[in-house]
């Protein structure tokens, strides 16, 4: 029994698999890793949930929030329908990246990719394990003239943001990619 060239398995392959894509895992592994580390070592260990604000910097505290919805706080979702509805939606979108990934020509865009993904991943595992996601990371700036408070975030968001970031430099900066011949025929 061989394996047919047009078979599923060689063609899901193909989609999903390219000579950036082992790279742009390996970054994304590395970023949940990290991501999800850093959440329980906050939770589990330092406590985060009981201390309140933790004031680390004049500019950048650590204070625990759970996020139900999206980006921002959109859309929450306080049932568990609302929750697989996201994952879903997080999911497709993970596969649509991954595809991208697959034919990534450039290591900058397999970075950004990964970045993305990871962070991705990371937060949907949160959703998994506890319902919502876990941000801890407030920036803000206080002047007796100015108050500047960002939201809540965690180092998926700011891996997913890096990788939005890279994105955008790559299509603006990076080289333009030679268009292929059309073959013979």
């Amino acid at each position: 029994m061989g394996c047919h060239p047009q078979g599923g398995g060689v063609v899901l392959a193909r989609y999903l698999f390219g000579p950036l894509t082992r790279y742009g895992l390996i970054v994304a592994l590395i970023v949940c890793a990290i991501d999800q580390a850093a959440k329980l070592w906050l939770l589990n260990v330092f406590d985060l949930a009981n201390r309140g604000i933790v004031h680390l910097t004049p500019f950048l505290d650590l204070v625990l929030t759970w996020n139900t919805g999206i980006s921002y706080g959109l859309f929450p979702q306080e049932g568990d329908l609302g929750r697989y509805v996201l994952l879903a939606l997080k999911a497709g979108a993970v596969l649509i990246l991954w595809v991208w990934l697959a034919r990534a020509e450039s290591r900058l865009t397999a970075l950004a990719l990964g970045l993305i993904i990871g962070g991705a991943f990371g937060n949907a595992i949160d959703r998994l394990a506890y319902g919502a996601v876990a941000d801890f990371v407030l920036f803000h700036i206080t002047t007796p003239g100015f108050n500047f408070t960002w939201y809540v975030f965690n180092l998926a968001d700011a891996a997913i943001v890096a990788g939005v970031v890279g994105l955008l430099y790559e299509s603006f900066f990076g080289d333009t990619p030679q268009k292929r011949p059309d073959p013979p025929g």
